[in-house]
């Protein structure tokens, strides 16, 4: 029926056409009415220009090449016919077959001689009209407040036909489609044929499913739609339904009896979620899923929690009690959560004798943010459980209909479905429709017809159920697992249902929606409802009815009853803080001759591999480079962390905007034959019958917030991996901004869930302006967690000062480091976040290179001491000072790519007095080797140099920490630490190249010359 796909302004042009041909039938003045935007609130007015719309005029039969199936000929039915019966060569062969296949079928047809071929067209026309919209006419609304007009595409009018051609036959054909015309039945009446359609798409279900371009799965799903009769449960599903649901409305009822006046955003009017969902999973199980991951904001997450991924009702009765507290509590810094915003998993029983590992993702109130970290998280399960044809682990989100028309993440993690290092084989997508967000109407909150219409532009298909007919849910989500299953692509259940108190459930919401409160208030709950149905059917008795209720509120009291202390606990795989030396020995250097070896893995090409030129020049000074062991630059330093990482069999993932190439041209880490087109990744041939997704490396759609997410997502599935993600340029991170706020930074401390996510962003002032310049190190400084006035226990072998920080931030400046510091966030055994303060123009500084023996475990090599060779959390000044320099005057103290600036004006200057030392590590502080420098220069001025605006970089994170040091070993106060770079600012940097030239070479000379520093 991909002829049926014609505009439905072309299908009414065209039965006018007709219309005005052929005899005079009764038609209906009134227009085509304009786009609904919501249930309650939107009013329908008729558009007066519609009626009068334009006729086309006649197009020459000689013109006429449209295809029968593609085209939008139907005005030009009748000539078309009279040229067939003239010379069938003279049309389309699709409209030949059309007309045969009609003439051989009403030739022997009794009672349907009068019919006419355009009769014929306009009734495929009415059964077309009825699959794209009769969703408009389905009853939808369990409070019955919309306002819809009927689409006029329904009215038989339109087609020519009135009250009294009910019962006449009509002819359909036998045509190679699935649903209704599909059977061996050519001939029906108007009457048996509207009985149908309305049955199958106006009842408590609304399909959209038009718009896929797929003839396969609309074929798939009109055979589910356009039944020989309505589905039916069993008298068996039937009691499985009611005990669901009578759990789901049960557990609100209890929470709001003895907890009267504390915030749970309940369930109440949307109940029937739960048996939904639950019947989901069951027929995802039934279809091979073995996990889930759910994501879902906080309306229902209690109930979610308890009935569906089964949390001990106990666990959730504490909460509300009193809280929970920690293992160990001296050795818990965590802040904790409210109760709607915490997760768990479950091995779940599913109906069918199965069984199904349930996880709850942990969220914080920012609506829709969870979504893309359950997505990446379910990508990863795949992964490591070698689902390859991603049926086994399965996505579920669940949205609200203010949150997912109105935020902008959404879409970002719709668009990932089909990319091919993001798919996960299609997520369920569930959207509990309160028909009003907060206390905003539809009509206010967005601009489409319904809250789902961006789930099109993926092509998923959309099941719009009244919430208040249970059974009817049911149905709809289990379809939606078995086209997961099928099609592994996404799909939307909309379950519209109301809010039957406010946004929590001491607001007043009868303030802006009176109208749609006076309803509820008076409205009976989904269960009472069925209980109604179910008693009339005779089915189940009043007496089932009440052992039912009778055994949940039971279980409710005595899970009451044995509330006690709930302990937290660390997730498997990942350690908790507080561990004893032993557990931090794992040593992370390398020996020489495996540096060598996937050194020249790594920067080898296939003989018939016809890279561009400049690519394999590029290829050929990294041979070069492995081969003496000299000026490793900083993409080759990074690629053979990732190889160190992925032969001692660790999985390691990059992924971003432009990252195979590199946003300045410098990784290559995929490459292109310029004459094919095929691509080669080195990082793939390393060991022999390497994993293909062992090392993944990977160009994102052009998101932050949703890949960012993603990858998070993605890194705390598995310790034992190596997940970064790099910003084309630190300065668009921040559209990222929620998931560092909101999970990176703090997700340790409010649900106990470590990450080791490295996250890179391209940080430097080069003189390319405010939008390329920062990566805003402030912010992520602003949000560690480290007190500035007190010195940690600093003991090398325990390093507890950086598993009780939140995250890490450093600013390296060797290649050497950068490799080391990669390789730190595996050969540890707990996990912490690290945001990399990224380079740009150091990738090609000709001074900012490191020898292959700066990488190995070789004792004697550079940079190797009695604890091996590591990260330098500082790098002392390069110069030949001893432990004590008394002539030292004046000590710098920087970070990043400044550096190389200020050796430059040192040298040139010849301030050999001057000592410069960098900071690598920004984050946790590394107070032991700041005291040591302090110890080595007791009399020099003590200078903080940096790029950045004085509001900006680390000068206010690293003042009160510096002070610290110091007043440690009584060298001054804080006005003794003295500022040079540039002065406030409100944008980052100036947009004028010259200056900033101009601004550089005064910080660099200030910090170097011999004037006093103010």
């Amino acid at each position: 029926m991909v002829w049926f796909r014609a505009g439905s302004n072309v299908t009414k042009l065209a039965v006018r056409r007709l219309l005005n041909q052929g005899p005079s039938y009764a038609t209906r003045t009134r227009s085509l009415p304009s786009q609904t935007r919501s249930f309650h609130s939107s009013l329908y007015r008729p558009n007066p220009q519609s009626s009068s719309a334009p006729i086309p005029r006649a197009v020459p039969l000689s013109k006429l090449t449209d295809s029968f199936l593609d085209g939008t000929s139907s005005v030009y039915l009748e000539e078309l016919q009279r040229a067939w019966e003239s010379d069938p060569a003279s049309v389309d062969e699709s409209w030949d077959n059309f007309f045969r296949n009609f003439v051989g079928q009403a030739a022997t047809s009794p009672g349907i001689s009068g019919q006419t071929i355009q009769e014929s067209m306009r009734l495929l026309l009415l059964v077309r009209a009825y699959q794209v919209n009769g969703h408009m006419k389905a009853n939808l609304d369990p409070l019955g407040l919309e306002q819809r007009e009927i689409p006029e595409d329904l009215d038989l009018a339109l087609y020519g036909f009135t009250e009294a051609d009910l019962d006449r036959e009509f002819f359909l054909g036998v045509w190679q489609m699935s649903g209704f015309m599909s059977e061996n039945r050519p001939v029906q009446t108007l009457r048996s044929i509207l009985t149908r359609l309305q049955q199958a798409y106006c009842g408590n279900i609304g399909f959209e499913y038009m718009h896929i371009a797929d003839r396969d799965k609309c074929n798939w799903l009109r055979e589910k739609i356009e039944t020989p009769t309505p589905w039916r449960y069993n008298r068996e599903r039937r009691e499985v339904i009611l005990d669901r649901l009578a759990w789901s409305t049960q557990f609100e009822n209890f929470l709001a009896t003895k907890w009267t006046t504390a915030k749970r955003f309940g369930l109440e009017g949307g109940e029937s979620l739960i048996p939904g969902m639950k019947e989901m999973f069951d027929r995802a199980a039934d279809l091979g899923v073995e996990s889930i991951v759910i994501g879902m904001s906080h309306r229902g997450r209690l109930n979610v929690l308890g009935n569906v991924v089964r949390k001990p009702l106990r666990q959730i009765f504490s909460e509300f009690s009193g809280g929970i507290r920690p293992v160990d509590e001296v050795g818990y810094t965590g802040t904790g959560d409210v109760k709607y915003h915490l997760g768990t998993s479950y091995d779940r029983p599913t109906r069918g004798g199965k069984k199904i590992h349930l996880s709850l993702v942990a969220n914080p109130s920012h609506l829709e943010a969870a979504d893309s970290v359950v997505v990446g998280k379910t990508r990863a399960k795949q992964y490591y459980s070698k689902d390859m044809d991603r049926t086994k682990n399965l996505g579920i989100l669940i949205h609200g209909d203010g949150s997912f028309a109105g935020q902008g993440v959404v879409y970002e993690t719709l668009h990932l479905s089909a990319l091919p290092n993001y798919t996960t084989g299609g997520t369920i997508h569930i959207v509990v429709n309160n028909q009003v967000a907060f206390t905003t109407d539809p009509r206010a909150g967005r601009s489409s017809q319904y809250c789902t219409d961006v789930a099109k532009a993926l092509s998923a298909p959309i099941f719009h159920v009244n919430g208040d007919d249970v059974e009817a849910v049911v149905h709809a989500c289990e379809l939606a697992a078995e086209w997961r299953q099928t099609f592994h692509s996404d799909v939307v259940v909309d379950l519209v249902c109301y809010r039957r108190f406010g946004h929590n459930e001491i607001d007043e919401p009868s303030f802006t929606q009176p109208k749609m409160y006076k309803v509820i208030k008076n409205h009976p709950s989904t269960l009472q409802i069925y209980h109604k149905k179910l008693l009339e059917c005779g089915e189940i008795s009043q007496q089932d009815i009440d052992m039912i209720q009778e055994k949940v509120n039971t279980i409710l009291n005595e899970s009451l009853l044995l509330v006690k202390i709930i302990c937290l606990r660390s997730v498997i795989g990942f350690r908790p803080i507080g561990l004893d030396s032993s557990l931090l020995s794992r040593s992370h250097v390398v020996k020489p001759e495996i540096l060598k070896t996937v050194g020249k893995a790594i920067s080898s090409l296939p003989e018939n591999f016809k890279p561009h030129r400049a690519v394999k020049k590029v290829y050929e000074q990294r041979a070069q480079m492995i081969e003496t062991g000299e000026g490793i630059d900083w993409a080759l330093a990074e690629a053979l962390a990732f190889a160190t990482l992925v032969v001692e069999g660790n999985h390691v993932r990059l992924s971003g905007q432009d990252v195979e190439r590199g946003t300045f041209s410098h990784r290559h880490s995929v490459l292109h034959d310029q004459e094919t087109g095929e691509e080669y990744c080195p990082l793939d041939h390393l060991v022999m019958n390497q994993d293909p997704e062992m090392f993944t490396v990977s160009n994102s759609s052009l998101s932050e917030f949703g890949v960012l997410g993603f990858e998070l997502g993605y890194s705390m599935e598995s310790p034992n991996s190596l997940v970064l993600w790099e910003a084309q340029f630190g300065d668009f991170a921040n559209g990222a901004q929620v998931i560092f706020d909101q999970f990176i930074s703090s997700g340790e401390a409010k649900w106990l869930r470590q990450t080791g996510l490295v996250v890179l962003l391209p940080h430097g002032y080069d003189g390319q302006g405010p939008e390329h310049s920062s990566a805003r190190l402030e912010r992520y400084l602003q949000m560690s967690d480290d007190n500035p006035y007190v010195i940690p226990d600093m003991e090398p072998t325990l390093r507890k000062q950086i598993q009780e920080c939140n995250w890490q931030i450093v600013n390296a400046t060797t290649p050497a480091n950068y490799f080391h510091v990669l390789r730190r966030q595996i050969h540890r055994d707990f996990r912490k976040p690290l945001i990399v303060m990224a380079p740009k123009n150091l990738l090609r500084h000709k001074d900012c290179k490191s020898n292959l023996s700066e990488f190995d475990d070789v004792q004697g090599h550079p940079g190797f001491d009695k604890q091996g060779t590591r990260f330098k959390r500082l790098i002392k000044d390069q110069n030949d000072h001893s432990d004590l320099e008394e002539g030292i005057r004046r000590l710098v103290l920087c970070s990043g790519k400044v550096y190389y600036e200020l050796d430059d004006e040192r040298k040139k200057v010849g301030a050999s007095d001057v000592a410069i030392c960098r900071v690598e590590q920004l984050c946790p502080f590394p107070y032991d080797l700041i005291q040591r420098e302090l110890k080595r220069y007791p009399n020099a001025e003590i200078v903080w140099c940096q790029e950045e605006a004085m509001n900006m970089g680390a000068f206010s994170y690293i003042t009160p920490r510096l002070w610290t040091a110091m007043r440690s070993l009584g060298r001054g106060d804080m006005e003794d630490i003295k500022y040079v770079g540039r002065g406030p600012s409100a944008a980052t940097a100036t947009g004028f190249y010259t200056f900033h030239v101009k601004e550089q070479a005064e910080l660099v000379q200030k910090a170097i010359g011999k004037e006093p520093i103010n």
